[in-house]
């Protein structure tokens, strides 16, 4: 009797055992993993916590290292797109990108008083011996040091187009690495000169510029100047590029990478795209237009349906 009873015991335990570990499994695998560089994470985690109020029974993490799966990535519109597997995008808000240095180094010196237009940060930044014939040659700039990120997710491709470069062709060092690195690179470097996205260069607490950094100045009207000077708050410069595109900062749409094929995925896509885009302000991200907004929602809505 005691070794049926005994038999018994076991059988429960290896069942309760095999129950629990197929709980476990499924809820890990019911995780979605969202890739984002580093100056779009913290909206990225925002999202998910605000989401998860919503949603509590589905769960979303910020990817982290070199993550096997990955359902949603944080991606540039025009940057090649390094996941093959995704095949839709929607964009959620823009970014953009200033020309900066170290504060009070001698780069910063070298810069002081300057408005520099397109040509002359063409000149600045690049690897170009043919200037235009109106565009004296700045020499002061020959001793200044460029550091641009090397890897997908810099914003280096965005800032380049935008002068109708590409990302091979800036002058100085590259830095490998999330583009964070680059004011590293500055305080090390006092000829060091860079750009980075307005996350990367405002605290986002006190709205002001990072006490490290200062703006190079470039040329706008000059109602405009104080807003691209280290006086400006991060709303006060968003409100501008908002209001009217400054040729020489570099603005891009930026958007989530996916596959139509889960309607978890669809859901939490629509939440951003109705709810989550009202803290992009918060976290340095410019707004894209109400109308283009609603086509980003109309296109979620028709793909997720198309796959029924």
């Amino acid at each position: 009797m005691k070794k049926v009873v005994l038999a018994i015991a076991v059988l429960l335990s290896l069942g309760t055992s095999h129950s629990w570990a197929e709980e476990t499994s499924t809820n890990a695998s019911s995780v979605r993993y969202v890739k984002a560089p580093r100056f779009a994470r913290p909206l990225v985690e925002k999202w998910i916590s605000e989401y998860a109020k919503t949603q509590p029974n589905v769960e979303f993490q910020v990817a982290k290292g070199a993550q096997a799966s990955i359902d949603l990535n944080v991606v540039f519109d025009n940057q090649d797109k390094e996941r093959e597997e995704f095949s839709h995008v929607v964009y959620f808000g823009e970014f953009a990108v200033l020309p900066i240095t170290a504060s009070g180094s001698e780069a910063a010196k070298v810069l002081e008083g300057k408005h520099l237009n397109s040509k002359k940060l063409k000149q600045l930044y690049f690897l170009n011996d043919d200037f235009d014939e109106d565009v004296k040659k700045i020499k002061q700039f020959e001793k200044l040091v460029i550091y641009s990120g090397s890897n997908a997710s810099s914003v280096a491709s965005s800032f380049a187009h935008n002068f109708g470069e590409e990302s091979s062709n800036f002058r100085g060092k590259r830095i490998s690495g999330d583009d964070l690195f680059l004011n590293t690179a500055l305080a090390k470097d006092p000829l060091g000169v860079s750009f980075n996205a307005l996350p990367n260069i405002f605290d986002l607490k006190s709205r002001h510029i990072k006490s490290d950094l200062t703006i190079i100045g470039i040329d706008v009207k000059k109602n405009l100047e104080e807003s691209f000077s280290d006086k400006a708050t991060l709303d006060e410069l968003i409100s501008v590029l908002e209001n009217g595109k400054v040729q020489e900062v570099a603005i891009e749409k930026v958007g989530l990478q996916y596959n139509a094929n889960d309607d978890a995925t669809a859901l939490f896509l629509q939440w951003v795209l109705t709810n989550g885009v009202k803290y992009n302000h918060e976290y340095g991200l410019l707004n894209l237009d109400n109308k283009l907004t609603q086509v980003q929602i109309d296109k979620v809505k028709t793909e997720f349906t198309a796959q029924k």
